[in-house]
């Protein structure tokens, strides 16, 4: 694969990590800041659509509460948050009014994008912002997430933006070079994976845990390049210290690792369902079941569910696992938990006789469900 749909993009995801938006934890890093800002502005004259996802709100808070350390309890990071958030969009603000290019504030929870009206109406509003030549700043809504609800990191909440605009490429700048086969901090012969498929399961051997400023590590954007191949974006993992790394990035310049997307993007539809963090349940399934899901592209039916999980109503997500305990598949069910485990094994036909009323036919349509 070459690096001509990062160069050819026009629609783009660029993901910033805390430990490059921060100084060491001391408050924002105003150059750096602004040297991408810089970039980003150079980018944008070039006609292409841009969206910033930027961490650095709770750092910066920690930096402003004089905080010895990111807090562990949700309602101190909370409040750093929002006391970050006010010093990161101020600065994000100031750097490109400088250069006469509007931005928007986007603050974002999980629950915006699990809900199919308002994760449709982010939609709309960020590509009306993009239409009208603005950038939009993104970050997820600290304040009010809770920590069953939150997207766990940035990276992740870049692939599902890069699903939500349909973008070409997200560029995720980290403290690392890239992808390693090793642990670079561990070992000095670790190589550089300069191109790999995001579908790689190999690739999740040489994740390694994250800086204590943010919450993700190189396994959370190997699973966000991964997340938003989905909707056909490649992705490059990069060193966002490197000088005009953005502009070398779009002049087609093999920086980083490039994850690219090798399968046909998903509907919209399915986009969001493969999105949706918060499972209510697990259905599993036989191996037949297993196959006809895989391969046939039909929908899951009671007579090839053998056990249920959970408590879950109908309209929840719930996963599907084979007889191993692998995840298959996730969906929208039709059911509620009691209901489905008085049809495990069952054929369709005895719906009625066992409910008592006529339910659907199916447990997970096709159209509600999607292969993990």
């Amino acid at each position: 694969m070459t690096r001509n749909k990062i160069k050819d993009a026009k629609r783009l995801v660029i993901k910033v990590g805390s430990s490059l938006v921060t100084n060491n934890g001391l408050g924002l890093h105003d150059e750096r800041i602004l040297h991408w800002v810089e970039q980003l502005v150079s980018l944008h004259k070039k006609s292409k659509q841009i969206v910033l996802v930027s961490s650095g709100a709770v750092a910066e808070g920690v930096a402003r509460l004089s905080l010895k350390s990111r807090p562990k309890e949700m309602h101190l990071q909370q409040a750093a948050a929002a006391v970050g958030q006010m010093g990161l969009v101020q600065a994000y603000e100031s750097y490109f009014k400088k250069h006469s290019v509007q931005t928007a504030q986007i603050l974002l929870s999980h629950e915006d994008l699990s809900d199919r009206t308002r994760y449709l109406n982010a939609r709309t509003t960020l590509t009306t912002l993009l239409g009208m030549g603005v950038i939009p700043v993104v970050n997820e809504n600290d304040t009010v997430a809770t920590a069953e609800l939150c997207f766990g990191d940035n990276d992740t909440l870049a692939a599902l933006v890069a699903n939500l605009i349909s973008a070409e490429a997200l560029i995720i700048l980290t403290d690392q070079d890239g992808v390693f086969d090793v642990d670079p901090r561990l070992s000095a012969s670790s190589r550089l994976i300069p191109t790999a498929s995001a579908n790689d399961e190999s690739l999740l051997e040489f994740a390694g845990k994250g800086a204590s400023l943010g919450r993700g590590g190189m396994l959370t954007k190997i699973s966000a390049a991964k997340l938003a191949a989905r909707s056909g974006t490649d992705t490059v993992i990069a060193n966002g210290e490197i000088d005009d790394v953005l502009l070398k990035l779009a002049s087609g310049n093999s920086i980083g690792t490039l994850l690219y997307a090798d399968s046909e993007p998903i509907a919209a539809r399915k986009q969001w369902l493969a999105g949706q963090l918060a499972v209510k349940g697990l259905l599993k399934v036989d191996a037949g079941a297993v196959k006809v899901l895989q391969t046939s592209g039909k929908s899951l039916l009671a007579v090839g569910i053998d056990s249920v999980e959970g408590e879950f109503y109908r309209g929840d997500m719930v996963t599907c696992v084979d007889p191993e305990g692998n995840e298959i598949a996730r969906g929208l069910v039709n059911y509620d938990n009691t209901e489905v485990s008085i049809l495990c094994g069952q054929s369709s036909e005895k719906i009625t006789d066992l409910l008592g009323y006529a339910g659907d036919e199916e447990v997970i349509h096709r159209d509600n469900l999607v292969l993990s």
